[in-house]
Formats: structure tokens, C-alpha cells, sequence
């Protein structure tokens, strides 16, 4: 029954683990989201034609958006307040890596999608449409909007270019 199922998960699933992890920001969120989305391939996998791929990741980012759809996500209180980096520091750099990835966790599930699946996975706008499960227009539009979002952020905005141009 296996028809290189355990070779395929056990070859990809560290991709697959960190594509969940863009998505979710939790490495445990992220871990259920790829078994969940094992889970189902699995019952489909005789089904699969050619890569798996495309279906897999299309699984993992409608698991990912069906779970972001009924958790709660309101603010989480701190007793104290952020320190500020100084930005001439080293870990500046590190900082600015953390502020963008808060802002891209604030766009929408399919927006997050488009953006990992795109810049981080390297996957072309067509094959992002085809795992995104909507047509080229709409990943562009996605794409165009979550960009835009990215741009006005104040935390992406108070980056230092002369790091991000390094």
C-alpha cells in the first residue's frame, strides 16, 4: 500500500516542516499542520499523478488557513515592555529579520501563502496559483496587496536600509 509514500515523506518532510513553519510561525503548529496534511495525502496518495508536491503544499496551506480561520488571535499581554536595539548593533540585523516575519504573520492565510510559497520556496507565480488552488490574477493580486501591506508596516518601514542592502 505504500507506493513510495514513506520515501516521499521521508525525503521532503523537512521541507515541508519548514514551508509550515512560515506559514504558522510555531514549530508545534507547524509539525500538526504537516501530519494533518500527510495524513490526508496519505489517503489520497494512489490517486496522486506525477509530483506530489503541488498537492501536498496545496494541503498543508488549506489546513494551515481552515485552523487560522477558528483560532482566536487577539494580543497577548506582556508585563514589560520590548527593549529597543540600538540600531549600529550586530543583532540589529537579527531584529529586522524578526520584524519582517511579524509583519508578514500579520497579512491574511493566502496572502502569507503567496509570499512563502513565492520568495521563500522559490516557486513561480503559476505554480504558486496551482498550490494555492486560484488563478494566476488572483496570486498576483495576493502578491500586490500582502506587498503593499509589507510596505506600510511601521516595523518593515524602521528598517535600516544600509543593513538591507547588505
Amino acid at each position: 500500500m505504500d507506493d513510495g509514500f514513506a520515501e516521499y515523506v521521508a525525503h521532503r518532510q523537512p521541507r515541508l516542516r519548514r514551508m509550515a513553519y512560515l506559514l504558522t510561525r510555531d514549530w508545534g503548529t507547524a509539525e500538526d499542520v504537516v501530519q494533518t496534511a500527510l495524513a490526508k495525502a496519505w489517503l489520497a496518495w494512489r490517486r496522486i499523478e506525477g509530483n506530489p508536491d503541488p498537492y501536498v503544499y496545496r494541503i498543508i496551506v488549506n489546513t494551515h488557513t481552515s485552523w487560522w480561520r477558528r483560532r482566536w488571535r487577539g494580543e497577548v499581554p506582556s508585563e514589560t515592555l520590548p527593549e529597543t536595539a540600538d540600531p549600529r548593533d550586530a543583532a540589529a540585523e537579527v531584529d529586522d529579520q524578526a520584524a519582517l516575519w511579524r509583519a508578514i504573520g500579520t497579512l491574511s492565510p493566502r496572502q502569507r501563502a503567496v509570499i512563502v510559497l513565492h520568495y521563500y520556496e522559490g516557486r513561480t507565480l503559476t505554480q504558486v496559483a496551482d498550490i494555492v488552488g486560484c488563478s494566476l490574477g488572483a496570486v498576483k493580486s495576493q502578491l500586490s496587496r500582502a506587498l503593499t501591506r509589507l510596505r506600510v508596516d511601521p516595523d518593515v518601514q524602521s528598517m535600516s536600509l544600509e543593513r538591507v542592502q547588505r
